[in-house]
């Protein structure tokens, strides 16, 4: 992947108005956006039309976590959306997984377009060891990552979106194809706000993450187009 292929923006906005201005903005230095729950509850399944014409793609990061036949069929409608990824919660299990996996791949040859990626997010960035044991959890975020990591790709997964501080272990358990999307990445310069395991976009891709995902250190920047190319610099390191 070209470096600017490996910088996400997170377009974590209440507006599409505002999501496609920052779009605009930065589509000569990324080309990866990703719209989660704000977004398109605000402005709808539109915005991601609207963001592929600007020549982008998109990560949709809708998080679904429901019975296996609910999260499938959900799968089946984002296919025509022509998003190159979008997310799973691994919490829901191996037959939800698998089941959203199939059905999206038999949808995109049906209609002959692109079957996106498929990632399960494993446990959040802004938990720690202590909000994983009050969720019943009573094992190391390490081992619950990993585990659930290989619950993801015996399901047929594309990889899975975990923290920079599992990002090395995974990679080291599951090869160089299983992608690693990592949000929680915040430069330097930039504040944690609501991210616990987070690191720097130099110490994520060292771990082995094949995306970093950064949001408001760039949208709230006051030269988002300075931030991102900032945050690309330390890519190269």
């Amino acid at each position: 992947m070209e470096k600017n292929d490996r910088l996400i923006i997170a377009l974590d906005l209440d507006s599409g108005e505002k999501a496609l201005e920052i779009v605009r903005g930065l589509k000569d230095e990324v080309r990866f956006f990703k719209v989660g729950l704000e977004l398109f509850s605000s402005a709808g399944p539109e915005i991601i039309g609207k963001i592929r014409e600007a020549g982008c793609e998109i990560f949709l990061d809708l998080k679904f976590h429901d019975i296996p036949a609910t999260v499938a069929k959900a799968a089946v409608a984002i296919v025509k959306y022509g998003s190159f990824m979008f997310n799973v919660h691994a919490l829901g299990g191996y037959d939800m997984m698998k089941k959203a996996a199939d059905e999206a791949k038999r949808e995109s040859e049906r209609l002959k377009v692109r079957c996106p990626k498929i990632l399960a997010v494993t446990i959040l960035t802004s938990m720690d060891e202590n909000g994983l044991k009050k969720a019943g959890i009573d094992v190391s975020i390490e081992k619950e990552v990993l585990s659930l990591a290989g619950l993801a790709k015996d399901a047929g997964l594309d990889g899975v979106v975990a923290s920079p501080k599992e990002a090395a272990l995974i990679r080291k358990s599951f090869g160089r194809e299983f992608l690693i999307v990592t949000p929680g990445v915040r430069p330097a310069w930039a504040a944690s706000n609501d991210q616990k395991r987070i690191a720097t976009p130099a110490e994520a891709m060292k771990a082995g993450s094949d995306f970093i995902v950064v949001g408001r250190p760039v949208t709230e920047a006051p030269d988002p187009v300075q931030a991102a190319r900032d945050i690309l610099k330390e890519i190269e390191v």
